[in-house]
């Protein structure tokens, strides 16, 4: 990989990461579904009527709209209302890793590794330690929020993977269309039925929170990844991922000056020591088997 896409991966690793503690900021004034259905709503509009609709069907539209935007957003919100701290619901958020694996190995009968089946017990290991920890940065409810959050958000992944080569940024703006009506009506029903008087109120540190999420987050990041993925392999690119939670918990610490407890600290290593095996371990086995041989054959060779 050259400079050029080291630099714009690390940037959507950075806007990704910084997007936990920006939520946050956006939700001390705004109830949490609101919230949500406007990220998507400013996301979509006016952007569809100059992207052109992506080479696929209306029926993965529709699907990743309602099990990521809906689904996915609308309890990840909720739970860093008042359940979950910003850095930890950016590391709880990748158990999507673990459930894509899980999902693909039930649904398609696809063959899981034993780097992948190690790397998900370690990972389960450390989710569970969030589960006995009462007096951190996150409460059951919420862990159990956000895990089910990751779940809905691999059954999106499931989605889009059966959709082959398709251009991720005209694919997220036409998603987008589909939260924002569901998603207020859920918020008029369960948040408030004074929306518009509620947004009136609300200062520009929210609206700021709302363009980052929606139009740096969403469109920048998105058209940076989709880059990367058409100019680079997958296996390339995807293990970067991995960094998120990582500026996620720095980010969480610096701008909202949270702090992980001793068990929230050894959950968190767990979790990401597992996501690395999963991801890498296979890879980093090859290339040491694979430089154990070349050295074998120079040393014959030698000889």
């Amino acid at each position: 990989m050259d400079v050029k896409s080291l630099g714009c991966a690390l940037l959507v690793v950075f806007i990704w990461g910084m997007n936990f503690s920006v939520i946050k900021f956006g939700l001390e004034e705004l109830p949490p579904i609101m919230f949500s259905g406007l990220r998507f709503l400013i996301v979509a509009l006016p952007a569809v009527f100059f992207v052109p609709f992506p080479k696929t069907s209306a029926w993965n539209i529709v699907g990743v709209g309602l099990f990521l935007g809906v689904l996915k957003f609308g309890l990840l919100f909720v739970a860093m209302k008042a359940d979950v701290s910003a850095g930890i619901a950016s590391l709880l958020l990748q158990a999507q890793v673990i459930f894509t694996i899980l999902l693909s190995v039930l649904l398609w009968k696809e063959a899981i590794s034993r780097f992948q089946a190690l790397g998900m017990l370690l990972a389960a290991a450390g989710f569970c330690l969030f589960f006995l920890n009462s007096q951190g940065n996150a409460t059951i409810v919420g862990v159990s929020m956000i895990l089910c959050a990751a779940l809905f958000w691999a059954v999106s992944n499931l989605i889009m993977k059966r959709m082959g080569q398709v251009n991720l940024l005209h694919f997220m703006v036409w998603v987008s269309l589909i939260p924002p009506l569901p998603l207020f009506v859920l918020s008029y029903l369960f948040e408030t039925q004074h929306p518009l008087a509620l947004l009136a109120a609300t200062t520009t540190k929210t609206w700021i929170s709302l363009a980052y999420v929606g139009y740096v987050s969403t469109l920048i990041a998105f058209a940076l990844w989709g880059w990367l993925l058409r100019n680079h392999s997958a296996a390339t690119v995807t293990p970067f991922a991995l960094l998120i939670p990582v500026v996620g918990m720095l980010g969480s610490g610096l701008l909202l000056d949270e702090r992980l407890t001793g068990l929230e600290m050894t959950g968190s290593s767990l979790i990401l020591f597992g996501l690395s095996i999963s991801i890498l371990g296979q890879r980093l086995f090859n290339g040491i088997y694979l430089r154990r041989q070349n050295l074998n054959r120079l040393e014959r060779e030698d000889c």
